[in-house]
């Protein structure tokens, strides 16, 4: 993963549209001559299965005792299991000023406080040169292979393992990105193969020879379908696998991991699964990312996961999780998460919150996933510098790179950290405070393991959402749900901030958004008023998770056709309706809805819709009336997030008429199958 400044803006847009688009079969023109047994050396037979099944050895620390934090035990929970933190940043923090202190506020070297909590084992990043011509780094730790040896003594010191992780690139890789070292550009597959096997074998070496002891070596980071400058599996896979041999060489007790992102992209996993299997790739965990404001339900992590446990044999676990315990910035450059920005609250923005994040992710893969074996945290660590002013900051990411990216980054990555280089986006998912003094949420790591069911308290007020029409009566509710410490809910009353005039002003305002705020308890509570135009149609941005009332016609079979939860690609709320086909012109449906009992009057109908690749389309919404159409709007796709909008005007309706209102839409295909998302559909009133 990767954090920057710019919150949710460009990359991101980026990653989620490659998320959304069906991977390309883009077929190799020369296929290199390199043999690809040679290369992955896969392990068969009776080594193979031994060193599938080595345990990790790790020793549970006792309870920690007298924490207020709440923490529901995690039954089953192996001894080996993994708690991992991601701790890339840390040198640069450290020479940026940082001071990382204990529980009880004295200085403390910090992978000391992070052994003490619970965590086993410490994630690293390693590029390949993140720095440019005169030597000045990147950003986001100037994490070379020197970095990661400097950390891995630290964290072996303690009796932790680490987990390297090689991106194969100079600066970050993910699934919007996957750029080759300046210094491998010009390479053909097979020099590029083997400067892969030669980087990641000299490594390790290096970690070796310093006394580190890994437990798990990853090849790539987020590789949707792209690695080190190659977009298609065919050479692909003999880069992962010159880098898992390079592993069996030097660590060969050490598991190797590949790492992928987008778990709720429908067939995804399933399908990396499968090309890793065909080539018969030698590596032992596949592992994914799960962030819950943007990847989906846990129930599904759990079932993609098991699925490739079960058909593979494989070890699964999250690579990668974290959640905020505030919205508060603390260093002068924008966080990634924060109220509103389209992300799933799955829990409370608080340190308690943040803990029940990770305890739930841990219990999914523990107790509701074959062969899961770990979690690892993002970026704990990753708090501000300076403190100040942007100015006195930005002198310190630049000069240590303890900031995402510097502008010397420009050089490698023009378009992105060239542009919008700054601090830590993610100080306010780290799991200490602003001092360098670890959060109580950081011992969920040592009680997820044992239990820690204090009294429970509430913890926050959940947010109220009020739909009113223009013309409706604005009730203000008299009891807000509290979030308890276990994420339980209780409803409380509540006295609301609102005056008469602030009531005048929402009903004069026209169709807006008003925050009112309230007190619950001694909580801040927040509603939401949403003024708007009465809609007569039902579930018209498909929130109820179903398609009802709506119907569907498809007329050619589409590969998908179905409503689809992922607030990022959402117009409004959380859900919206999904196609997607790979064939051509097997996009062709209509979805309708009709309506009964309108009083007469003049109607208009609205619908959205956003998506790509849809070669020579035919799109366009409508309304019928008795059977009659009385109009249509045409309709675009336009790419990611880019939502097309059409009007159906003067649709008159008479006494007791019935009333259908939808979209129809063909497409013929183009590139790798037409895909895109229909929501917010609108049916209002004129007269």
């Amino acid at each position: 993963m990767k954090r920057k400044g710019r919150m949710m803006t460009g990359m991101l847009a980026a990653a989620m549209l490659f998320a959304c688009a069906a991977p390309a079969n883009t077929p190799q023109t020369e296929a290199p001559q390199t043999n690809p047994d040679e290369i992955t050396a896969p392990l068969t037979g009776e080594g193979a299965e031994e060193h599938a099944s080595e345990p990790l050895h790790y020793v549970p620390a006792p309870k920690i005792e007298g924490s207020s934090l709440y923490v529901k035990k995690v039954e089953n929970m192996p001894d080996d299991f993994i708690l991992g933190m991601d701790a890339s940043s840390v040198n640069a923090e450290e020479q940026s000023g940082v001071r990382y202190r204990n529980f009880a506020g004295e200085e403390q070297d910090v992978f000391l406080t992070l052994a003490e909590s619970g965590v086993n084992t410490v994630r690293v990043r390693v590029w390949n040169h993140p720095y440019d011509a005169d030597g000045n780094g990147y950003g986001g730790g100037n994490n070379d292979i020197d970095k990661a040896v400097e950390i891995g003594k630290r964290v072996t010191q303690y009796g932790m393992k680490l987990l390297v992780d090689f991106h194969l690139s100079d600066f970050w890789a993910d699934p919007g990105k996957q750029m080759v070292p300046l210094a491998w550009k010009d390479m053909k597959i097979e020099e590029k193969t083997e400067a892969v096997y030669q980087f990641v074998k000299e490594s390790l070496e290096k970690l070796r020879d310093a006394g580190v002891d890994v437990g798990m070596v990853q090849i790539g980071n987020e590789t949707n379908g792209a690695l080190c400058g190659e977009k298609i599996w065919f050479n692909i896979q003999y880069l992962m696998g010159a880098g898992s041999k390079a592993v069996r060489e030097v660590y060969p007790s050490a598991l190797v991991a590949l790492h992928f992102a987008n778990p709720e992209k429908a067939g995804s996993y399933a399908g990396y699964a499968k090309k890793l299997a065909y080539y018969n790739l030698d590596y032992d965990v596949f592992a994914s990312s799960y962030y819950p404001f943007w990847h989906g339900t846990l129930e599904n992590l759990a079932a993609v996961l098991s699925e490739i446990a079960e058909t593979y044999g494989k070890k699964v676990m999250v690579m990668e999780t974290s959640y905020a315990f505030t919205t508060e910035d603390t260093d002068f450059s924008g966080n990634t998460i924060g109220e509103g920005g389209g992300i799933v609250k799955s829990y409370p923005f608080t340190v308690q919150g943040q803990a029940n994040e990770v305890r739930d992710v841990i219990d999914t893969v523990v107790n509701h996933t074959t062969n899961g074996i770990g979690v690892v945290y993002w970026e704990g660590t990753w708090i501000t510098v300076g403190g100040s002013s942007w100015e006195e900051n930005h002198e310190l990411w630049e000069k240590y790179g303890s900031g995402w990216a510097s502008s010397y980054a420009a050089v490698y990555d023009p378009n992105d950290a060239g542009k919008y280089y700054g601090g830590s986006a993610v100080d306010n998912q780290a799991m200490f405070d602003r001092y360098g003094k670890p959060l109580e949420s950081l011992r969920v790591f040592n009680l997820s393991r044992y239990g820690n069911e204090v009294e429970l308290l509430p913890d926050a007020v959940e947010d109220v959402n009020l739909y009113v029409d223009l013309n409706g009566r604005i009730e203000l509710p008299e009891t807000v749900n509290a979030v308890m410490t276990d994420d339980s809910k209780q409803p409380v009353p509540v006295q609301w901030n609102v005056t008469e005039a602030d009531y005048e002003k929402m009903y004069a305002g026209g169709v807006a958004t008003y925050d009112i705020t309230g007190d619950a308890g001694g909580l801040e509570a927040h509603c939401y008023v949403n003024m708007i135009e009465y809609n007569f149609l039902e579930n018209y941005s498909f929130e109820s998770g179903e398609e009802a009332p709506w119907q569907v016609t498809d007329n050619a079979k589409a590969d998908e056709l179905y409503v689809e939860r992922k607030v990022t690609d959402s117009k409004t709320g959380e859900y919206h309706y999904h196609f997607w086909s790979a064939a051509a012109n097997s996009v062709d449906f209509v979805l309708t809805q009709p309506v009964e009992n309108l009083p007469a009057g003049t109607y208009k109908f609205t619908i959205s819709i956003m998506g790509d690749d849809g070669g020579d389309t035919d799109i366009y919404a409508f309304a019928i009336v008795d059977g009659a159409e009385v109009g249509r709007a045409p309709l675009k796709l336009s790419g990611y997030n880019n939502w097309n909008t059409a009007t159906v005007q003067e649709i008159v309706v008479g006494e007791g008429q019935t009333v259908t209102v939808g979209i129809a839409v063909r497409c013929s295909g183009a590139g790798s199958g037409a895909w895109g998302k229909i929501d917010d559909a609108l049916l209002n009133s004129v007269s």
